[in-house]
């Protein structure tokens, strides 16, 4: 395999993260942000003004106060891992060996891992409410709450996104009530996330240490029912996500490909803008 082959993997790859991630909806604007003096840091403006006084006729406006500062900020996820396919294996089948290994690696390790971090860190920051939600009735009374608490911060309607359980929203889908419709009509988008990656906790393992050789990630906290997020609330950038691979010829240790994959990416929440996630969790 070539690596012009090798790029049309690499493309291919990409589709199948942006295709299964349930957190891509969120991804932050790199360009608003500023490098910082490290590749390991960005630099996030903050500003903070005065408000309105009362204007004089006679003399005109009350001076305001503005205050820019920078805050850097540090990525705080960076994670990879590198395989070995066998020269022969994979000239045997054509690529599939390969392409197989890097499509079911991205789909099944490395994205529910990136969900399930950025679901944790976003439900530790914003507000929190413990419940059993059984029916659809009680889905969509949570839910509107959910909503009256971010209109009360006056958090903007536009870019709030649902995410929520397939359960629950086979729920409210099974209702099929105008009420329910438009209940979930107030979301830019309704996206449903797998439990096995839903969590308000969340451990990532080393690889190296006894017990967590096989890597990724372990699940603990209470289990997400549903989470609202306004996009703005969130700082979620992408620095790095690329494959790697050596061809046989370049690798000194086997006549094997090696195939290398590492992701270097920051999630968090705005200081101020921790109002615009609203999480609902089970109620153990």
């Amino acid at each position: 395999m070539s690596i012009a082959t090798f790029k049309k993997y690499a493309d291919i790859l990409d589709e199948v993260y942006v295709k299964t991630s349930k957190t891509g909806v969120l991804e932050s604007d790199a360009k608003l942000f500023r490098q910082g003096a490290n590749a390991s840091e960005i630099i996030i403006p903050k500003m903070r003004m005065d408000g309105l006084g009362n204007y004089s006729r006679n003399s005109g406006y009350i001076d305001g106060a503005v205050e820019l500062t920078l805050e850097t900020v540090p990525f705080d996820y960076e994670r990879g891992r590198a395989f070995t396919v066998d020269a022969m294996d994979n000239e045997e089948t054509a690529g599939v060996a390969f392409g197989a290994l890097a499509g079911e690696f991205i789909r099944t390790k490395v994205v529910p891992e990136l969900d399930a971090v950025r679901f944790a860190k976003y439900a530790s920051k914003g507000a929190q409410k413990s419940e059993a939600l059984t029916t659809a009735e009680q889905v969509l009374d949570a839910i509107r709450t959910a909503k009256a608490a971010l209109d009360a911060e006056e958090v903007p309607e536009t870019e709030r996104y649902l995410f929520i359980t397939p359960a629950l929203l086979d729920a409210i889908e099974a209702a099929e009530t105008t009420v329910s419709k438009a209940v979930l009509e107030n979301f830019a988008q309704v996206i449903t996330v797998p439990k096995g990656r839903f969590n308000t906790e969340v451990t990532l393992n080393d690889g190296i240490t006894e017990g967590q050789e096989a890597g990724g990630f372990t699940l603990s906290g209470s289990s997400i029912n549903f989470m609202v997020v306004h996009k703005a609330a969130v700082l979620q950038i992408t620095k790095h996500a690329a494959p790697k691979v050596i061809l046989p010829e370049a690798n000194q240790t086997a006549d094997a490909y090696k195939y290398g994959y590492r992701i270097y990416a920051l999630s968090n929440v705005f200081e101020n803008k921790t109002a615009g996630i609203c999480t609902s969790v089970e109620n153990a």
